[in-house]
């Protein structure tokens, strides 16, 4: 019976060892840094998930109240007298842009060169401001590559590290058993699978994320060329 108790005991003993938290608090000092430094990365990056996915369907859907409001206006100088233009709505910031430099040169329309000269001016200030507001959007996105393409290599560095630490065990003691060795490879094993854990949501964001973003600046610039449209009838209807 006291055999068995102590087989029982040692089997115990062996599952305990195998769980993650006793797997980190025996890994060597490198080990430790690579697990801790995946796990900072996988909260980081589903942080900018979470906030870039949120904010992407917030601008989405007020783009689609904005376009609504706009194109059953009657008159685009009511329009932007009574739009709100505070906020971090970026199809706003683009067609505030765009009204800005419509009514600052106006006046000065004194030829038909004159007007195509502010039509182009018009669309190029709205551009500019449609690549800041572009650029905001893909902040921190760039971070979510980096990590889909170098995670797999740190959980690597990892596990190769956890196995020399393995061998170098087993050199010492003279026991090449699998109770002896399973903590040590399991160790290894752990900071690969971590490493992939952090890389896939990281790769499969930063795919959508970059295919919402490209999908959004074609409606900004689709909206460019729809109010330059409108622009250049205004300018005719000038008399210019």
């Amino acid at each position: 019976m006291n055999g068995i108790e102590e087989v029982i005991t040692s089997t115990a003993a062996t599952t305990n060892d195998m769980s993650f938290l006793s797997l980190f608090m025996q890994a060597s000092f490198a080990v430790k840094f690579v697990i801790i430094l995946l796990v900072g990365c996988s909260f980081w990056s589903w942080t900018i998930i979470l906030a870039k996915f949120s904010f992407l369907r917030k601008v989405k859907i007020r783009a689609d109240k904005f376009e609504e409001a706009f194109w059953n206006c009657g008159s685009i100088e009511m329009f932007f007298d009574n739009i709100n233009s505070k906020g971090d709505d970026p199809i706003v910031s683009v067609f505030v842009s765009g009204m800005q430099e419509w009514r600052r040169t106006k006046s000065k329309i004194k030829t038909v060169i004159g007007s195509i000269s502010l039509n182009e001016r018009i669309a190029r200030m709205m551009r500019v401001t449609v690549s800041r507001e572009i650029e905001y959007l893909e902040q921190y996105v760039g971070f979510l590559a980096t990590v889909g393409s170098t995670a797999p290599f740190v959980g690597l560095f990892g596990t190769v590290w956890g196995i020399m630490n393995c061998f170098e065990s087993i050199k010492f003691d003279q026991n090449t058993s699998l109770v002896a060795v399973a903590p040590g490879i399991a160790e290894a094993l752990f900071a690969t699978a971590l490493g992939l854990v952090v890389t896939i949501p990281a790769v499969v964001a930063y795919n959508k994320l970059s295919s919402e973003i490209n999908r959004y600046q074609n409606r900004l610039e689709a909206f460019v060329d729809e109010f330059s449209a409108i622009i250049a009838r205004q300018i005719e209807d000038i008399g210019v």
